[in-house]
């Protein structure tokens, strides 16, 4: 099996739109694609499922161990001839300016695979070569094999950019040049590209994309064989907390256009440790799935749905009944806020109620970054002292949370202490922080093993 990393030096590139178009051209040769995404980002996945028809998986080097991220992708790959990987950010773009951790470079080195790079050509020519030669020469353990310029103005513009990377970085091939072309646009928002389930992309813009693929790109290129250096059934060798059981609990997991926002992983996980996990949707279903023991709340735009949300009061009773019952309840950022008051604007547009707080959305964004938790107690994701990591992104805020309202999370960010947060009532856990199950498997063991203790009683 293959690997390529697709990066770029900064965001705005077009690597999104590039490694799609790349996908796609090799979904139509019959190639089976494994798809992945650096960073904790959510909404690029949802497209590379749409084109590759299967799950994208996010790696992420500061979340997770290097051993989890070279583990989880050797299991998602199996069975494919060559896996994607879109990256994040620019190249080394990471955690700051003297750590590689969380960047598309850290990631390639612990997959050992070759990157090619995605750089907007608009308005250069022999300066788009010197920018190449600076990132294949920047770090000695990053392979940068290949470059793809796009918004290429025309074919004598593309001709010196070939001319210039083969005279001043000829370690470097240039797999294709791609015309400015505004048909290759994708909406966008605040948050970043518009969902897959709000824009499934039509199939005339796939094929438009699979067509500019195979005019302008050697596709070739990304088929010829590279060192591999995972073997298929590797596994992470450390803190792996394996299920005894199978599919002996069932987990009732949020997904529909308002609660999108899930790690593959952490379905995974929570499989592995014993758990069934099923999908209903608040916006369509008037029930929760039937034996459930545990309920699972991600995250997602719920201000976009928020009244047809709001209008399905049987859904709405159903999570309160369950919460009240003392069912696990495991929500986060969408669904911490589907659990308020509700989202205040001229109106209040009413939710579930857990919470006696409400949210309200802002024009500017409110958070943005990686966070690590501790725990001060014993809850449902495990003893006190628990640590995990993830991220938080939102353009949302809530009112201030009553102080007799538990806190259970205390939150830094790089060594920083940022307060506490994770909010518990009962059963039911509500945190802004989107956790990665990956960078602490024990979370979802005990999380299932909370779902079963419920289901028992």
């Amino acid at each position: 099996m293959n690997v390529v990393v697709i990066a770029a030096p900064h965001s705005g590139s077009g690597k999104t739109t590039v490694t799609l178009g790349i996908m796609a051209a090799l979904r139509r040769r019959g190639v089976v694609v494994a798809p992945f995404k650096v960073g904790p980002d959510f909404i690029d996945p949802g497209y590379h499922r749409l084109i590759c028809g299967r799950p994208s998986v996010n790696l992420d080097g500061w979340i997770c161990s290097g051993t989890f991220v070279r583990e989880t992708f050797a299991h998602h790959a199996a069975g494919a001839e060559i896996a994607v990987v879109e990256g994040v950010m620019g190249l080394f773009d990471g955690m700051g300016g003297l750590s590689e951790e969380g960047s598309t470079s850290q990631t390639a080195k612990l997959l050992g695979a070759p990157v090619v790079l995605v750089v907007d050509a608009r308005g250069q020519a022999r300066s788009a070569a010197a920018l190449v030669a600076g990132f294949a020469g920047f770090d000695p353990g990053v392979t940068v094999a290949g470059v793809i310029f796009n918004n290429v103005g025309s074919e004598r513009h593309a001709a010196l950019l070939r001319e210039a990377v083969a005279t001043g970085c000829p370690g470097v091939a240039v797999v294709g040049c791609i015309p400015r072309d505004e048909k290759l646009h994708i909406p966008s928002r605040h948050l970043g590209l518009l969902t897959a389930e709000e824009n499934p992309l039509p199939a005339e813009f796939i094929e438009h994309l699979a067509d500019t693929a195979e005019r302008h790109l050697e596709l070739d290129f990304l088929l010829r064989p590279h060192p591999q250096p995972l073997s298929p059934g590797e596994r992470v060798a450390e803190g792996r907390v394996r299920g005894t059981r199978e599919g002996d609990v069932r987990i009732a997991v949020a997904r529909d256009a308002a609660f999108c926002f899930v790690y593959e992983d952490n379905l995974r996980l929570l499989a592995a440790a014993g758990a069934e996990c099923v999908p209903f949707s608040p916006l369509a279903d008037s029930a929760l799935p039937s034996g459930i023991g545990g309920l699972y709340l991600p995250g997602g735009y719920p201000e976009l749905f928020a009244d047809t949300l709001a209008a399905n009061n049987a859904m709405r009773e159903a999570i309160r009944a369950a919460v009240e019952d003392g069912m696990p309840v495991y929500a986060e950022c969408g669904g911490f806020i589907y659990l308020s008051r509700g989202i205040r604007g001229q109106d209040l547009t009413p939710l579930v109620g857990i919470f006696p707080v409400t949210a309200r959305m802002l024009p500017r964004r409110r958070a943005l970054g990686y966070r690590e938790i501790g725990t001060v107690a014993a809850s449902i994701l495990g003893p006190a002292g628990t640590v995990a990591r993830g991220h938080e992104f939102h353009y949302s805020e809530m009112e201030e949370m009553p102080a007799e309202v538990a806190r259970l999370y205390r939150v830094s960010r790089q060594g920083k202490e940022l307060g506490y947060e994770g909010y518990r009532y009962r059963n039911c856990l509500a945190s802004y922080v989107h956790l990665h199950f990956g960078s602490n498997p024990a979370v979802a063991a005990h999380f299932v093993a909370s779902c079963r203790e419920y289901k028992g009683e």
